[in-house]
Formats: C-alpha cells, sequence, structure tokens
C-alpha cells in the first residue's frame, strides 16, 4: 500500500511538470478538449447502446399478426374520394396485415365538439370499406392540440371531456367501428386524458366498438420527461407508467415512433427497438399494441428522412418484438399516413413485414 501511495504521487508530480512546460496556448486547447469530451462521452454511450439494440437477426416469427393498422387523411370523409378510389385501397391492402383504418373524421373543436359538416361521406366510406376489405375496421380518427402546451381542448375540463365523449358517440352513430384519439401533446400527469378514457370506453364498449389512442414515445430514460418538460416545456415523452395507465383504459394503442432526431438509420431502428420492448413490457397482453412506420418523408429539426426508413423502423419493431415477447398475437404496425406513403413506402412495409 505504502509503495503504491508513493507511485502516486510520483505520476502527479511527472504530471504537474509536464503541464507547466506546456505553452499558454496548448493548455488553452486541452482544457477545451477536455470540456468538450466531458458532454460527449455520454452521448457516445447512448449511441452505441441504440448502435447495439439493432444488432442482431429479426426473430423469423416476428411478423404481421395481421393486426396492422393505417391513417387515411380527411379526404376519404369529405367527399373527395369515391369508389374508384376506395377499390385501389383494396389493391393498395391486399396480402398485407391491415385490419383497422384511422379514418381522419375532425378535428374537434378547442370545446370538444364536432361539426357533422367535416364528415359528410362517413355512412359511403364505412359501407363501401366493408363490402370491399371483409373483415378491415373503419375508425374515426379524432384528434385536437391540448393545453396546456397549446391553445387547443383543455382536458382537465369535465364540460369539455363530456363534448368530446359525445363526438365519439356522434362518429359511431354515423356508422365507424371505432373512435381513435390522437391529441397532442398531453402531459404525463395529465388526470384530464385518463378520465376522458375512462368516459369514451364505457361509451365504446356499450356499442361493442374499438377505443384505440395514438401515443407519444416512452421515455428512452427514467424521468427524461421531466426534465425536458421543465427545460422546454415542451413534453415529446411519456414516463412507462403513464403508457401504462393509458395502455390499461384502451382496446388499441399505437406507439407515434417518428420524428426522434436521430440523424443515422442504425441509431433509429435501434430506438424503434427500444420503444417496442419499453411499451411491450407494460401493455396489458389483451390490448393490441402498434408499433408507428413513417410512410412519409421529410428533412427538417426532428426528423432525418434518410435516417427515418421504414426498413429500419421494421426492423426495429421486429428485433425488439423477438426479443421481449416473440409470441404475442396482440401486436401490429400502424402506417402513417396514406397521402404521403410511397410505393417505396409500401413495398419494404411488405419486405420486412408481411412477406
Amino acid at each position: 500500500m505504502k509503495s503504491f501511495g508513493v507511485r502516486l504521487r510520483r505520476a502527479a508530480g511527472a504530471a504537474r511538470s509536464r503541464w507547466r512546460g506546456l505553452s499558454r496556448a496548448r493548455r488553452i486547447l486541452l482544457c477545451a478538449l477536455v470540456a468538450l469530451a466531458v458532454p460527449v462521452l455520454p452521448v457516445g454511450s447512448a449511441a452505441l447502446a441504440l448502435r447495439l439494440q439493432y444488432a442482431g437477426d429479426p426473430a423469423e416469427e416476428a411478423r404481421t399478426r395481421g393486426r396492422d393498422a393505417v391513417w387515411l387523411g380527411h379526404a376519404w370523409v369529405d367527399g373527395r374520394k369515391g369508389d374508384a378510389d376506395v377499390a385501389a385501397l383494396g389493391r393498395q391492402l391486399a396480402g398485407t396485415g391491415i385490419r383497422d383504418l384511422y379514418v381522419h373524421t375532425g378535428p374537434l373543436e378547442h370545446d370538444g365538439s364536432l361539426s357533422p359538416a367535416l364528415y359528410p361521406r362517413a355512412a359511403w366510406l364505412v359501407g363501401a370499406v366493408h363490402r370491399t376489405l371483409p373483415g378491415v375496421r373503419v375508425q374515426s380518427w379524432l384528434g385536437d392540440v391540448v393545453k396546456p402546451e397549446k391553445a387547443g381542448l383543455d382536458l382537465e375540463d369535465a364540460p369539455s371531456r363530456d363534448r368530446v365523449t359525445a363526438a365519439a358517440g356522434q362518429v359511431l352513430d354515423a356508422g365507424f367501428d371505432g373512435v381513435h384519439f390522437d391529441m397532442e401533446p398531453i402531459r404525463p400527469d395529465s388526470a384530464g386524458w385518463l378520465a376522458l378514457l375512462d368516459q369514451v370506453r364505457a361509451v365504446t364498449a356499450a356499442r361493442g366498438a374499438a377505443l384505440s389512442v395514438a401515443a407519444p414515445q416512452i421515455d428512452p430514460l427514467p424521468g427524461l420527461h421531466v426534465l425536458t418538460t421543465g427545460l422546454t416545456g415542451h413534453g415529446k415523452w411519456w414516463s412507462q407508467a403513464y403508457f401504462a395507465e393509458t395502455a390499461r383504459r384502451v382496446d388499441q394503442i399505437a406507439v407515434m415512433s417518428y420524428d426522434t432526431g436521430l440523424p443515422v438509420e442504425s441509431l433509429y431502428g435501434g430506438y424503434v427497438a427500444q420503444q417496442t420492448v419499453l411499451a411491450l413490457e407494460v401493455t396489458p397482453p389483451e390490448v393490441d399494441l402498434l408499433m408507428g412506420l413513417p410512410f412519409f418523408w421529410e428533412d427538417k429539426a426532428g426528423h432525418y428522412g434518410s435516417a427515418e426508413t421504414v426498413t429500419a423502423a421494421v426492423r426495429g419493431v421486429r428485433l425488439g418484438l423477438g426479443r421481449e415477447a416473440p409470441g404475442r398475437q396482440n401486436f401490429g404496425l400502424a402506417l402513417y399516413v396514406d397521402f404521403a406513403a410511397t410505393p417505396e413506402h409500401w413495398s419494404a412495409y411488405r419486405r420486412g413485414w408481411t412477406d
């Protein structure tokens, strides 16, 4: 022990001598390099962890269970689409695992109400889909921006929730097979959101209809949502516990696993694999868990088109599913969105997931 202490003191003395021998410019450069390395080390570790998540071969059984979904734009219910479009949609979906269509029917007003003038062709669409694609469900996609982050719907307000619940009954009266909510950004301390789901679930269950929601990504690190919301005022992630609270109240939950800001395809795919595992860990086995695919191209802050590819997302999902719950049947992919999708997107989905 004594000899070790002597060696340590000698090494420290040698380091001080070398430091004193450096010029002022070299000292400044060395300090700058150390300052840069401090934040880079954890970032580099996180990148390595995501890259490792993307490594390996997906399990062969990790493919479609016939419970996939696709978000469809408002043109399907406002008169812009017709019988020829439904026939083309039928050809597009043939041989895939698509079971649910989330058809944009809103948006909701900021007070929670819904104007029937927004969906004059809803009954036609539901009937046409049922004839062309037997077994496919048509769900009404309703949403709005949400307070306190946006000047929109106040989910903590009971009368507003009552109006949203009435809107859910309204679209079921129009013939839809279910209600799909996409409300953003909901913070993971919103009691109003959970209360709304309880109210609407009573309505959908009584009608034999589905209740589904689009959900944010889950904290990749525990407590990250608290830090980012406090620093930026924007809640990007949900805690895993809040995701579980939501999942227990619905029939189907679709993770919006895109717009990650990751710049490299392998990191994005690893992140999707991680998100798949986190969601599988807390989603009840009787609830359909869907992982969202980016069926669109954008290249901007928060979304790198070259990184967020369908191929990387599908591979990440398969890796996560194979590791966590390869035998789970209540699982699928959700494709966002039909009007921005290209033939390449559909081909990558089929090649990676359904073929």
